[in-house]
This record gives C-alpha cells, sequence and structure tokens, in this order.
C-alpha cells in the first residue's frame, strides 16, 4: 500500500469534542501502522467535503473520515461532482467517532481503531449506493446533496435542529431520545404530497418521512430494516396520521424494527422520491439539518467504494 496515497479527514468537534482530545493518540497509532500519510482536521461546516475533493485532485487513493455520521456525509459529497464520482478508483475508510454513529449499524465497521485500521490496511471495498437530495436552503435557494445513510422530512428534521442545539453530553441514544420527546410534543402532523417512482402518488398526513439507503438513524432508531446500501433501492417508510397517544405508545417500535408492521406505516421501494408541502417541513440529512422541503431524491448506484470487513 503507498501509504502517502492515504488522507485523513479529522472532525475535531466529533463525538462533543472528545476526537481532538483523542486525534493525538490516534494519529501516532496510525502512523505506526499505516506508516505515512497526511492528515487534515476541518475547522467547521462543509470543511470535510473541500478537503476531501482537494486531496483526491491531489492523487488521494483512500480518504478516512475521523468522525461521525454528519463528516462521513460531507466526505462522501467530497468524492462526487456533477457528473458523478470525481475518482471512481478511490476508497474512503471510516474510523467511527460521533454522537450517532448511524451508519455502522448497518455496515459493521468497528469502532475499535485497531480493527478499523485493520480493514483500511486490507482495503477491501464494497461500492455502496448514494442518495442524491435536492432541495430547498434555509435562504431559499436550491441546493444539492447526497448522503450515504438516511434523509428524511418532517419530525426527523426537528429533532436534528434541536439535538444539533444540545450539548449532546448523554451521548448519542440519549440525546436524540430525549430531543425525540420534546419534539413531538411542540410539533403538529403536516400534510405532503409525496411521489415514489410511478407506484405511489398521494396527499398524505405524516409525522414524518424516510428516505433510507442505511437502516438506521436518530441514535438507534431501526426504521428501515429491510434497506441495503448496493442494492440500487431507496426504501421509503412513512410514518402517518397517528394521534399523539399512539406516537408514544409505539416509540419501542421505532427501536425494535417492528416499525413497519404498524397500521399507520407504510413502506415503499423506489429510485425516485418528490416531496411538496404548503407547510415549512424540514429536512434531517444524515444527521444534519440542512434546510427544507421541496425535495426530490434519487439514487445513485454503486456510487463510492466504501473499505469494510471482508
Amino acid at each position: 500500500m503507498a501509504s502517502e496515497k492515504i488522507v485523513f479527514i479529522v472532525n475535531p468537534n466529533a463525538a462533543m469534542g472528545s476526537t481532538g482530545r483523542e486525534w493525538p493518540r490516534i494519529e501516532k497509532i496510525a502512523r505506526d501502522r499505516l506508516g505515512r500519510f497526511q492528515a487534515h482536521l476541518t475547522t467547521g461546516p462543509g470543511d470535510a467535503t473541500i478537503l476531501t475533493r482537494n486531496a483526491l485532485h491531489k492523487g488521494a487513493e483512500i480518504v478516512v473520515c475521523v468522525g461521525g455520521d454528519g463528516t462521513l456525509n460531507e466526505v462522501v459529497n467530497g468524492f462526487m461532482g456533477k457528473n458523478g464520482p470525481i475518482r471512481p478508483d478511490a476508497m474512503v475508510g471510516f474510523i467511527p467517532r460521533g454522537t450517532g454513529c448511524d451508519f455502522i449499524k448497518t455496515v459493521p465497521i468497528p469502532v475499535e481503531l485497531n480493527r478499523a485500521l485493520d480493514l483500511i490496511i486490507t482495503s477491501h471495498t464494497c461500492s455502496i449506493d448514494l442518495g442524491r437530495l435536492e432541495y430547498m436552503d434555509h435562504h431559499g435557494h436550491s441546493s444539492s446533496r447526497y448522503f450515504h445513510n438516511i434523509a428524511s422530512f418532517g419530525l426527523g428534521g426537528e429533532v436534528d435542529e434541536r439535538v444539533n442545539r444540545s450539548a449532546k453530553i448523554f451521548g448519542g441514544f440519549i440525546s436524540f431520545l430525549w430531543s425525540t420527546l420534546i419534539s413531538i410534543l411542540i410539533y403538529n402532523k403536516k400534510r405532503i404530497h409525496l411521489t415514489v417512482d410511478n407506484c405511489f402518488d398521494q396527499s398524505v398526513i405524516i409525522w414524518n418521512v424516510v428516505v433510507a439507503n442505511g437502516q438506521y438513524h436518530g441514535g438507534g432508531m431501526w426504521v428501515a430494516p429491510h434497506a441495503a446500501v448496493d442494492n440500487g433501492l431507496l426504501h421509503v417508510t412513512i410514518i402517518g396520521d397517528f394521534s399523539l397517544a399512539e406516537v408514544f405508545w409505539n416509540l419501542p417500535n421505532l427501536y425494535n424494527g417492528k416499525l413497519p408492521q404498524l397500521k399507520k406505516v407504510k413502506t415503499l421501494v423506489g429510485k425516485r422520491v418528490e416531496a411538496s408541502s404548503d407547510q415549512q417541513i424540514l429536512l434531517d440529512v444524515d444527521g444534519d439539518q440542512t434546510g427544507r422541503l421541496p425535495a426530490i431524491i434519487d439514487i445513485v448506484p454503486k456510487a463510492v467504494r466504501l473499505i469494510i470487513p471482508e
């Protein structure tokens, strides 16, 4: 392996700043295991995308993300240009260090550092799909973004906004659960128009709609148990017109994989999803509150080579 072709993109603020405190130790172990590599620390939102894109243009063969799902989302976006992957042969490595890290519940990348480095040394890859999202940003401008795990709209965007304002001192599960409970109490159901391929075209009342590539989001909510990152399909979970009492009664089903079995939940699969509403409905994109509806989401099959266990 040409170790000088490895670039680490590190978010020191991930996991409430513990990644920055841990980085000197991580870096020493990684250099002992991998040899020479470049490392860049992010300083704010969007940095990881720019740093990744620059590294790929300079010939990087492996870009290793050190952070959580939000940082990985930015790195993945750095791999993608207007017409597809910038470098189809380049690989993404992941050392999970984040509040939620939901993606590794679908793709079993280990949290333990040496095991994660073992994967990078072996460099066994799977070409994973990405979701491509066109949406309205906070300034009312049309924008676009890719996601590796899950995009949702409705309650998910409200929860993201609350989680990202919080201190997250109790970790991912408690932070997301508490923010979910608070958001449920103050959030009103919304009416949207939703289209999935040619099989679904309706106005529906929803709490949340999940458009999934991975299976989990929100600190462990198992919202798309049949989703796969390499099957060329988006899995859509529509959480419908529940009463407030029904929402609280069914909260455990968010975590046990039984959500699709509920009468007021509808699941679909497709390659293109369109959603609009006369109301303001916020988006959740891999744990980041990026903007609002209207949105168009489609699948980009086998877009990025991700380093995974054999």
